[in-house]
């Protein structure tokens, strides 16, 4: 494989794991996770999504190698298999933060520019 096949590849991957990522209660199992393991319902109670709606969301998780589950009995537990991808999700929160409290104060100014004179 050459360097160029090599970076497209590496970028193919990192694709790859964006789009796990572009759905929001996957981020909030991700998030709920850097806590510790946690059961199936467990994680369905704390996101507030149904046991097999989690149970999806986590498979995509799982095939991604972002979580990791072991069953016990009927339980299954899950824990992140790469905790580093918490650093990533907190870079990005920022920047949402960032980027909406700039959007609310052009918001406020222009409410504040059109407020009535007082007499």
């Amino acid at each position: 494989m050459n360097l160029a096949d090599d970076t497209l590849e590496r970028y193919r991957l990192h694709a790859e794991v964006c789009k796990v990522l572009t759905d929001p209660k996957r981020l909030m199992l991700l998030d709920t996770l850097r806590g510790g393991e946690h059961s199936v319902g467990e994680l369905a109670d704390a996101i507030g999504v149904t046991l097999p709606n989690a149970s999806q969301h986590l498979a995509v998780l799982r095939t991604a190698g972002l979580v990791d589950g072991r069953r016990s009995g009927t339980t299954v537990t899950y824990r992140l298999a790469e905790p580093a991808i918490t650093e990533a999700c907190d870079i990005i929160h920022a920047i949402v933060t960032r980027r909406r409290a700039q959007a609310v104060r052009p918001l406020a100014d222009h409410a504040i520019a059109n407020l009535p004179a007082s007499s």
